[in-house]
């Protein structure tokens, strides 16, 4: 017997990412999360489970222990616990520890290991700046969201010898460094690093290249200066960089771009997909580092709103056969053994690890993937979730948005709806399973359709999409969002008189933007709102990349701001807001609430103490819960007419 799935069963989640394939291609290593309802907090620990099939088991207890990955020879995995390096022998001895807060003081990154597996590279913040000392900003970038204040202290890069543990520094500039790559015969490295010290956290970006050891020498840049670099790899033959980024910098997609190492342009690999490349991985951005198997690309792009394998070659571009409606949030590919772990999330799972055979991709057969782990059967074994079902609109002007509707099966006509708009602006809502949204599934139980709309500027629609509401936020994507609530109000499918509107980040800023734009919503509940692109620039992580990229005009500010035509709302508010949000600072949140409530207007502000932007996806569970649970509370509140 099934159920429908309930905001309190996030903390019996349990979430695998991140997967490390072992060189032998016969045991996949992945960071599980869980949560401590006792404890207030996010477990994170290390798993294992065989490429033949067979039982997950954990290998470490947690409860900060995340990225894994195999020494060359498969005897060792390498794991970040508590920010510190360490080493678990692969017959399940204790771990140990290899780096210590004396060594990196904020902590070491995402531990890469050297091809002959002598030494660790990794980057990570060059010191730690005591909570009460006094700080000294002398540059734009100077706090990050979950880090808080970090002054001029900049990530850098550092290698450590496993047989000693003696750490090296090797960059020293004025600047930040991304995640470091080795060459094939383990004598540089390549990362990506800012071309500006001004450039804050989002400013132009290349790739670079520093000697080690033997062969040390300065970081050299070999890509475009006035581009944009995420991360970096080798092509096997050693000669050229694998970038993912752009030629130049500005609001667009990311490519793949072959980069030679003589400096000479960039060529992009990718241009024909017309898909943004997802080469990270990240809250809310999920992906993975491309990587080779044989002359092939195996790589990460959004389509249609979720996140999908790609492998591009001599022949061209193809898509992997994982099923339609799925979702791909990690992968790790053993080109030797001709296989992928891949973490993929569909309708009924959030996540679980399964394995593909590339041979058989590469070849055009047949090539299901087979599922490795069952953490949700395990954990949630009687919950079936409400289906969604996806839709496309036309918009008055030719325009096509893709949206997804979940309602229970068996919802009579006529009841309520609620909107839900996506953040970025250029993220996306996708067709498979959501374990951050739980008053989605909640409010579909209670007899309510939900509707999700990739409005202008989402994510997996082409390039011209994508850049559709640059310098035109709220003007452009507003119909995006009234026409579709028209269709369904036509069509008789909800009451037009219980239609609420809720949306986090650049969804809060359209909630608010829409709220002052029509009395069609009869509640309202923004998340990590801006409302005041002037003072956004100049307090926020992302300020000046909003200011100078997304709105571009300066006198376009303050028109574009919901705080600007505050007077026009009536509908009931109710805002959510992390208290130690750096991207849209909380005084966005305090601007509305003030504005509405000093005009009169029926409004709650909730500020979660301690929380990022990103508290949504992994804070405190009862701050989860409690965004939820409000939401829901608010919404059915005010349309119960």
């Amino acid at each position: 017997m099934t159920r429908p799935l309930t905001i309190d069963d996030l903390y019996r989640f349990e979430i695998p990412a991140d997967p490390s394939m072992s060189p032998d291609g016969e045991r996949v290593a992945y960071t599980l999360t869980t949560q401590d309802a006792g404890n207030d907090r996010v477990v994170r620990s290390i798993w294992e489970v065989r490429g033949e099939g067979g039982p997950a088991r954990r290998l470490t207890r947690g409860p900060a222990d995340t990225a894994p990955r195999w020494s060359p020879d498969g005897t060792r995995l390498a794991f970040l616990r508590a920010g510190q390096l360490h080493l678990l022998p692969a017959d399940g001895e204790e771990a140990v520890p290899l780096t210590t807060p004396a060594d990196c003081p904020a902590g070491a990154g995402v531990p890469v290991w050297s091809p002959d597996g002598s030494r660790i590279a990794f980057a990570a913040p060059e010191a730690h700046r005591a909570v009460s000392a006094p700080v000294v900003i002398g540059a734009l970038g100077w706090k990050a969201d979950g880090a808080g204040l970090t002054a001029s202290v900049r990530t850098q890069l550092f290698v450590v010898e496993v047989a000693s543990g003696e750490v090296a520094q090797l960059t020293h500039d004025d600047r930040h460094v991304g995640p470091p790559s080795w060459s094939p015969d383990g004598t540089q490295l390549a990362y990506p690093a800012q071309t500006t010290p001004d450039g804050a956290v989002f400013g132009p970006s290349a790739a670079h290249v520093v000697g080690v050891g033997e062969n040390a020498s300065g970081p050299r840049r070999v890509g475009p200066a006035d581009g944009l670099a995420g991360p970096v790899c080798w092509f096997p033959d050693g000669f050229a960089l694998l970038v993912v980024g752009r030629v130049s910098f500005g609001v667009g997609h990311s490519e793949l771009l072959r980069q030679p190492l003589d400096g000479s342009a960039p060529v992009s690999l990718s241009a024909a997909l017309d898909r943004n490349v997802m080469g990270g991985g990240g809250p809310a951005y999920p992906g993975a580092l491309p990587q080779f198997h044989g002359d092939d690309i195996v790589f990460c792009a959004r389509d249609r709103g979720a996140t999908r394998l790609y492998r591009v070659g001599a022949d061209g571009i193809s898509a992997s056969p994982l099923p339609a409606r799925t979702g791909v949030s990690g992968c790790s590919v053993v080109s030797k053994a001709g296989r992928a772990a891949v973490v993929v999330c569909d309708t009924e799972r959030f996540a679980e690890v399964v394995l593909l055979d590339l041979d058989a991709w590469a070849d055009g057969a047949p090539a299901r993937p087979e599922w490795l782990t069952d953490h949700m059967t395990r954990s949630l074994p009687e919950i079936a979730l409400h289906p969604v079902a996806e839709r496309e609109f036309r918009i008055a002007d030719g325009t096509v948005v893709h949206g997804m509707i979940t309602r229970a099966d068996g919802t009579p006509p006529g009841g309520p709806l609620l909107v839900d708009v996506h953040g970025g602006p250029h993220n996306a809502w996708a067709p498979h399973s959501d374990p951050v949204h739980l008053y989605h599934q909640e409010l579909a139980s209670r007899g309510w359709t939900v509707l999700t709309l990739n409005v202008r500027a989402s994510d997996g629609y082409g390039e011209a999409y994508y850049t559709a509401a640059v310098g035109a936020w709220g003007e452009t994507d507003e119909q995006d969002v009234l026409q579709p609530v028209a269709a369904l109000v036509d069509e008789g499918l909800v009451d037009p008189e219980r239609i609420a509107l809720t949306g986090y980040s650049y969804g809060g800023y359209l909630s608010c933007w829409l709220s002052a734009r029509t009395d069609l919503f009869a509640a309202v509940v923004p998340g990590g709102v801006l409302v005041d692109l002037r003072s956004m620039a100049g307090t926020s992580e992302e300020g000046h990349l909003i200011a100078e990229h997304e709105i571009g005009d300066p006198a376009r500010m303050a028109e574009l701001s919901p705080l600007s035509h505050a007077d026009a709302v009536r509908a009931p508010t109710l805002v959510l807001h992390g208290g130690a949000d750096d991207t849209c600072p909380v005084g966005q949140a305090e601007q509305w609430f003030h504005a509405l409530r000093t005009r009169h207007v029926p409004a709650q502000l909730v500020v979660y103490p301690g929380s990022s932007h990103l508290f949504l996806l992994d804070g405190r569970p009862s701050h989860r819960k409690d965004y939820c649970r409000r939401l829901v509370d608010w919404v059915t509140t005010h349309t119960n007419h």
